[in-house]
């Protein structure tokens, strides 16, 4: 008895059921051969005639809408039910992502993407069979015929003329069974589909699974743009974006890109105290890595590429109007050979502690230290020194026993209270007082409309320092912004985009005083933004770890290549994009911005509009 189990076994079952077959047709044609056509008695013997069932005519769309599971529009999206039939020829070109278009039975139009594909048998049978098997591995192709491909689809708008004009609407009527589906090749049509603003602040092209989307214009591929006027709402730059990627995922490459738009020449915005004049704006980035004063040289591209950024209407080149703004921490030497911007130097005054005080709490003064710093100490230091005290004149009044007594005695500060607060301010004198120009002597020179201002602090090898410098220029800027009365008109008066790269370092929550008062100085800033002329552009690769009232102001966030479960679920965009983050090659990017648009996959530019990296 052979066995069941043996593939040669199943080689003779096979072989011997095609030998069945072949004497079966022999035997058959045998009989048929019988038949003598010319004799009139044999030449009317039963014939099958075969008919073509190719339909008539010319196939348009990839399918026709399915009634055969039902089909349904619900506001309830769970409740939805829209599936369309793929036909053959057609499986190749649809993915998950898709964008297509079914027209109702006047002139408006569907526009819907698939959100999922799946095979189905055309024909009751069981095609998990060890024949079926082998025929396959036998043939060089796939009868698709034999199977369905179904595609379900997630309605996105309808789209309807208003005049000369295509707008949309949410999704309020289902389309009727057989309707053809094509895939949308307008740009107009996409782009009011998925409610894209035909002009503002370029990012990237829109893109399905890593590939362009292609329509039948010049050029063909599709823009993506953020609002950035008056017309519809406040521009989005002044409702704060993120950038979020993880090392090597494009993110740097990303924000050069986006922050050249900013600096265009004719970018500009109105100022509240005088709405009939329009100003440019003015960047200031905190940049540690000194990746951003490179801004100012040309990016490494040719003319061809230059010339279809220039009809696509994207500013590139470098930024003439940069400065490096060095500030000057002990004996650290900053090293410009990657770039030719100019630089000028600047130190921290202490009396910017005066309206700043947890800036020399930064090693995690308790509640009761920093009000007996700011009630007491700092008060009586400018009792004594007046409001110009150095840093280390305030180390020497901290160091006083006398005072210390004095205040234990009568009781306004615990002396065990006074050691604490100076064991934490201590350290700090590389950092105030430098011999360099005070930034509040280099407001005009810093913030100038039109100017790229990066402030790196990669030469600055102590944490601490680096983060009081970047928080000490950063709270001056939103302080100014913020205020009713404010000291530097310049800073008041000029839109203002503070770019942070590493955000996480700064804006983390934490229980410290420091912590604490910087979330609530950043979180009212990203409240007023939009008021005030100030947009937030923070770039990092740990997303949980910003402070999420600072995050839940955030209106566009650009995702990128991140790796990490608890940074994508972070980010909080849509599911059915998330799960693409993990396998996004570099540049790719997903953008949920929901004042904005639909949310998207784009792919950034293969180039950086600005010289980027230290070979190039």
């Amino acid at each position: 008895m052979s066995d069941l189990g043996d593939f040669t076994g199943l080689d003779d079952d096979a072989d011997a059921v095609d030998s069945t077959r072949d004497s079966t047709a022999e035997s058959t044609s045998g009989q048929r051969s019988d038949i003598d056509a010319d004799d009139p008695q044999t030449a009317t013997s039963p014939e099958f005639d075969s008919f073509d069932a190719t339909p008539a005519g010319s196939d348009r769309g990839i399918g026709v809408l399915s009634a055969g599971n039902g089909l349904q529009i619900h506001e309830d999206e769970r409740e939805t039910q829209l599936r369309a039939y793929v036909t053959a020829q057609n499986r190749k070109d649809v993915r998950i992502g898709t964008y297509l278009l079914a027209d109702y039975p006047d002139t408006e139009r569907l526009f819907c993407r698939i959100n999922g594909l799946e095979y189905s048998q055309e024909y009751r049978a069981d095609d998990a069979t060890e024949i079926h098997a082998r025929r396959a591995m036998r043939t060089n192709g796939i009868d698709e015929e034999d199977f369905k491909l179904m595609a379900s689809l997630d309605p996105v708008a309808v789209l309807y003329e208003d005049g000369d004009e295509t707008k949309r609407r949410m999704t309020d009527r289902v389309p009727k069974p057989e309707t053809v589906v094509s895939i949308a090749q307008d740009k107009d049509d996409i782009k009011t589909g998925l409610k894209i603003p035909g002009d503002g602040v370029f990012l990237g092209h829109l893109s399905v699974g890593g590939q362009k989307v292609r329509t039948a214009a010049t050029p063909d591929t599709i823009d993506y743009r953020l609002k950035d006027d008056y017309e519809s709402g406040d521009p989005l730059v002044f409702r704060h974006t993120l950038i979020a990627g993880g090392t090597g995922s494009g993110k740097t490459h990303g924000a050069k890109n986006i922050l050249r738009q900013y600096l265009a020449e004719d970018r500009t915005y109105p100022i509240e105290s005088d709405g009939d004049r329009t100003v440019r704006p003015a960047v200031v980035q905190f940049d540690p890595q000194d990746e951003y004063a490179q801004m100012h040289d040309d990016g490494d591209y040719d003319d061809e590429f230059g010339r279809k950024l220039d009809s696509e209407g994207i500013a590139h080149g470098g930024h003439d109007d940069t400065l490096v703004f060095v500030p000057k921490v002990g004996n650290a030497t900053y090293a410009a050979s990657h770039h030719r911007a100019e630089q000028l130097e600047f130190t921290i005054p202490f009396s910017m502690v005066h309206a700043n005080p947890w800036l020399i709490a930064g090693s995690g003064l308790n509640d009761n230290q920093y009000n007996a710093l700011v009630s007491v100490l700092l008060p009586r230091f400018r009792q004594e020194y007046g409001r110009q005290g150095t840093y280390q004149q305030f180390s020497s009044f901290m160091g006083d026993p006398a005072l210390k007594e004095e205040l234990d005695e009568t009781g306004q500060v615990h002396e065990a209270t006074f050691d604490a607060i100076s064991r934490r301010a201590r350290g700090f004198d590389n950092v105030f007082d430098q011999d360099a120009r005070p930034i509040t002597d280099l407001i005009s020179e810093s913030v100038k409309p039109g100017q790229l201002t990066v402030v790196p602090t990669y030469h600055l090898t102590d944490s601490r320092s680096s983060e009081t410098v970047v928080l000490a220029l950063s709270s001056l800027l939103v302080d100014e912004k913020l205020s009713n009365d404010p000291n530097y008109s310049r800073i008041k008066e000029t839109p203002l985009i503070v770019g942070m790269d590493e955000a996480h370092n700064f804006l983390t929550d934490a229980d410290t005083v420091q912590a604490k008062k910087v979330i609530g100085k950043f979180t009212d800033a990203a409240k007023q933004g939009r008021k005030e002329r100030l947009g937030l552009f923070l770039i990092t690769q740990d997303p949980q770890d910003i402070a999420d009232p600072v995050f839940k102001q955030i209106n566009t966030t650009i995702v990128l290549n991140l790796g990490d479960e608890d940074a994508i679920s972070a980010v909080n965009i849509p599911s059915t994009l998330e799960s693409r983050v993990p396998y996004m090659e570099k540049g790719e990017m997903v953008v949920y911005s929901p004042d904005n648009s639909e949310p998207v996959e784009l792919i950034g530019l293969p180039h950086c509009l600005t010289r980027h990296g230290r070979d190039s």
